[in-house]
């Protein structure tokens, strides 16, 4: 009964979207038959002549989107999904919450919850410059002038480079070190950063963990995020699901590899947004939320977050273009061509305000379609390319000038229209008096992200049958055959030299199998690098969340590949003895584990990762003093530093260490030389008892080197952006030159 009601409140206001999207396409329409035109109306529909009276489009002149509302969250007893409860308010498509979604009504019985308070912003005469080479040179945005209102949804809109991804991460003070910003920004009235929490970003391209369920993947994020008790983080993990209507995909896998379908790309990007709503922000900034959807999925995308701007919310978000039905959605537009604003302001007036310019929308093309076919300087060569269609199919399009003409025209109209005069009103509104500050909510803490993240890889692992099991198993299938290949040796003088090359080619190939948990460990990587760009995590948290998790998988493969082989190669049968070489082939694993982790935080093509790991091995192989013993090696590279670097060397030398230093072998009836003795003539080893117990010191002392390296690694990609170009972690202060 419950689910019932939830789908038939649903079912209501998804009809209220669509009737708001069909008002707004019959209203197109019947305004694009004035009595007097300068074009057919057959052709276009606009909604005044072009070069008539430039006033911003009023409530009369727009269709009937309903009346607008304030916004209470009501919550049915016995349900977890949200609803939006409505009280009438002005008219008028120029107040605050112009274009709001009208909500379904809420029966008897419902009760105030929570009232999402959203926030304003404002950015004015905001002007972004990115570094060529010596200089601050390459104005990416220019003199950009604009708001967003609590409750509503801005698009910034243009064709390729024209700048909307900087505006947004300008206006969410995530812009690279590489940029500088002038102007002002203004959150509720006031020049303030926005403080953690207050807001979420959701990227392009965002990484998911496709081997956790959807709600496990929120709710593992919302532990990284949200202090507090473990109850009330499952609450806000159940209003995110429902806020991007994940409901029926809650307990599916995520998914996304080769081998685990999963769900689809809508859903997938839902919970990327799902993600950032566990911190219940004020303001979502969405980088092309309909990026690589189909028309079906970027609708079903558009029309929850218009349920999620109903709540309170302020959305602002980027898009190349949109149907007829999506565009109607929207509440108001900034208009980008090169780095230029071309128009802000609500969706009607942008359709009005090219129309004044003297380029209608043809009634038969989104209005999005038309605006970047008048701005993109693209379609110039497309038609220099199709001259001989024209004539035989009609022009490409209703704008029969030069783009660039054509974009002049339509910033000097927007700059003498009185809709720049109402942006600049607003703006003196919305900035004369300060509104409530937001405040910076709690944070996890480090010890709770460590466990968080060790917990959340030891599940990854037991899934990732890749990752860990296939692993397992090839390294056994791997020590068995280097086992029985050796096998039947004996503890005879001659075995001697034998046994050096097993314990050679065990150490060296099972260390080179490890190179197939690199893809896995790029993942790793991509994941925290998300993560740490919304605060979510740290280099520290990280390395040791992923070292505390890799530890037991690693011990198990170190003690069942070890074992298979130390007894089939006759090593001697003592349990202290065992133990040493299970913990020496550990540290073996955990060295190597490290080295892996290095090259993928260079984030280079899987390919190249994969390839220099390959040579470095085959260098350390070389240099490990089997081949060629390390005292008699050119001093000048290979001993100093490359054998010294090689984790082989000190592996295999405390392992031969530990297997011959004390043992005697007898020579004839009358002599008997060491073990050390024996095994000097093939290998470097020392004849002190505790040089075994250096050794691992030493493999203990680079497995923790590694990390500290990959430390480095990841401050550097955070702090100055040496390694990666998208890094977006400035604050606004940092970035503001006054």
């Amino acid at each position: 009964m419950k689910r019932d009601r939830m789908i038939i409140k649903h079912t209501i206001l998804d009809g209220e979207i669509q009737s708001q999207s069909d008002n707004y396409r019959s209203s197109s329409s019947s305004a694009s038959s004035p009595a007097t035109s300068r074009v057919p109306s057959s052709n276009f529909f606009y909604l005044r002549k072009p070069g008539s009276l430039r006033q911003p489009i009023s409530f009369e002149d727009s269709p009937d989107w309903g009346d607008d509302t304030d916004v209470d969250v009501r919550v049915d007893e016995g349900m977890d999904s949200i609803n939006a409860a409505t009280t009438p308010g002005s008219p008028a498509l120029s107040k605050l919450n112009s274009g709001s979604l009208p909500s379904p009504h809420v029966p008897e019985g419902g009760t105030v919850a929570r009232k999402i308070s959203g926030a304003s912003i404002v950015w004015k005469d905001l002007t972004v410059t990115i570094k060529n080479k010596r200089k601050y040179s390459d104005k990416v945005i220019k003199s950009s002038t604009g708001y967003a209102l609590r409750g509503t949804m801005t698009v910034i809109m243009g064709p390729a480079k024209s700048g909307k991804s900087t505006l947004l991460r300008a206006l969410a003070g995530r812009l690279p070190h590489s940029a500088r910003m002038y102007g002002d920004i203004f959150v509720n009235g006031m020049k303030c950063d926005l403080p953690y929490g207050s807001y979420g970003y959701v990227e392009r391209e965002t990484a998911l963990i496709g081997s956790l369920t959807v709600r496990e993947f929120l709710y593992y994020s919302a532990l990284l995020q949200l202090p507090g008790f473990i109850c009330q983080k499952k609450n806000v993990v159940e209003d995110a699901i429902i806020s991007m209507s994940l409901g029926d995909y809650a307990n599916k896998l995520i998914g996304g590899h080769c081998y685990m379908k999963g769900l689809r790309g809508g859903e997938r990007r839902r919970i990327s947004i799902a993600r950032e709503l566990v911190m219940r922000p004020h303001i979502v900034f969405i980088d092309e939320p309909l990026y690589h959807l189909d028309s079906v999925s970027a609708l079903l995308m558009m029309v929850t977050l218009k349920k999620l701007a109903s709540t309170g919310c302020t959305l602002i978000f980027t898009i190349n273009q949109s149907s007829t039905e999506v565009f109607g959605l929207f509440d108001r537009i900034c208009l980008l061509s090169n780095g230029n604003t071309l128009f802000f302001g609500e969706t009607l007036s942008c359709l009005q305000h090219f129309s004044n310019a003297g380029f209608p929308c043809p009634i038969m093309q989104s209005p999005s379609d038309h605006f970047l076919r008048a701005i993109n300087t693209d379609f110039d060569r497309i038609i220099a390319m199709c001259k001989n269609l024209q004539d035989d199919h009609g022009d490409l399009s209703s704008v029969n000038m030069d783009t660039a003409v054509a974009i002049r025209t339509l910033e000097a109209t927007y700059k003498s229209s009185a809709d720049a005069a109402a942006v600049e009103a607003m703006i003196i509104k919305l900035t004369e008096k300060e509104g409530p500050l937001l405040k910076s909510k709690g944070k996890a803490g480090n010890a709770t992200r460590i466990a968080v993240l060790t917990w959340r890889s030891l599940l990854i692992m037991s899934r990732e049958w890749k990752y860990f099991w296939l692993r397992l198993v090839l390294n056994m299938l791997l020590a068995l055959c280097i086992g029985t290949v050796f096998s039947g040796l004996g503890h005879s003088l001659s075995s001697v030299v034998v046994r050096v090359a097993a314990v050679f080619v065990f150490i060296s190939f099972t260390s080179l199998l490890s190179i197939a948990g690199m893809r896995v460990h790029m993942k790793e990587i991509k994941i925290y690098d998300c993560e740490e760009s919304n605060k979510h995590s740290g280099p520290f948290v990280f390395l040791i969340g992923q070292l505390m998790s890799s530890i037991p998988f690693l011990f198990l493969i170190s003690i069942s590949s070890s074992l298979a082989f130390y007894f089939l190669i006759g090593l001697r049968d003592e349990f202290s003895l065992l133990m040493y070489f299970v913990l020496n082939y550990f540290m073996c694993l955990l060295v190597n584990e490290g080295l892996l982790l290095t090259v993928a935080s260079f984030q280079i093509d899987v390919f190249w990762s994969i390839l220099t790991l390959v040579l470095v091995h085959i260098v350390m192989m070389l240099s490990a003093g089997y081949y060629r013993i390390r005292s008699d090696m050119p001093g000048s590279i290979w001993t100093y530093p490359l054998s010294y670097i090689a984790f082989h060397t000190y592996s295999i030398q405390g392992l031969l260490e530990n297997e011959y230093v004390g043992t005697n072998f007898a020579v004839g009836e009358v002599r008997a030389i060491s073990g050390y003795q024996a095994v000097s003539s093939a290998y470097n080893i020392s004849s002190s008892f505790n040089a075994k117990w250096n050794n691992l010191l030493v493999l203990f002392l680079m497995a923790i080197g590694y990390r500290f390296l990959v430390f480095i690694l990841l401050s550097l990609r955070i702090r100055s952006g040496l390694i990666r170009n998208k890094v977006f972690r400035c604050n606004l202060n940092t970035m503001r030159n006054e």
